[in-house]
């Protein structure tokens, strides 16, 4: 079973706790347990380094050729460099440039592999094309179940 991730960029206090609690209480440890992910900071990054921290294996879906110039310099870039490295499988989408359609290309893409989605998500409309909100309904139009983490209350910036 695959297990793919979307979330927001900036996570306010407790919610990356929240969702990697869940996350060691539901998914496999090792081999069985692969993880889909774009890598970008935030949510999709956590996910990643749980999954590999685990023991399973990642495969991360870029929305264009570049696509870390497009991450927060430093620690993001960083990370997204090392994830990469360590991902079993890298797909990059064949956007020519930086774009919102990428970013919604790469969530479609990253839907269609998964069986189950995990949404680090406010339950709010995407502030782009092709930020969270998208990508969730899209997973729902398909008939991907989605689990969705967040703490009632918490606002995002």
């Amino acid at each position: 079973m695959r297990f793919g991730v979307t979330g927001h960029r900036v996570l306010p206090p407790g919610i990356a706790e929240h969702a990697m609690d869940h996350w060691r209480r539901v998914l496999p440890t090792g081999a069985g347990l692969l993880g889909v992910s774009s890598l970008a900071d935030g949510a999709d990054q956590l996910f990643a380094a749980h999954v590999l921290a685990s023991g399973g294996a990642l495969e991360a879906v870029l929305p264009w050729p570049g696509y870390a110039g497009s991450l927060a310099a430093g620690d993001s870039r960083a990370r997204f460099e090392d994830l990469v490295r360590a991902a079993t499988t890298v797909i990059t989408l064949p956007c020519d440039e930086p774009s919102d359609q990428g970013y919604l290309a790469a969530g479609q893409a990253l839907v269609d592999r998964c069986d189950h989605l995990f949404a680090v998500w406010d339950g709010l409309p995407a502030r782009g094309l092709g930020g969270t909100g998208d990508v969730v309904a899209y997973a729902r139009s398909r008939g991907c179940p989605v689990t969705v983490l967040w703490v009632d209350g918490v606002r995002r910036d």
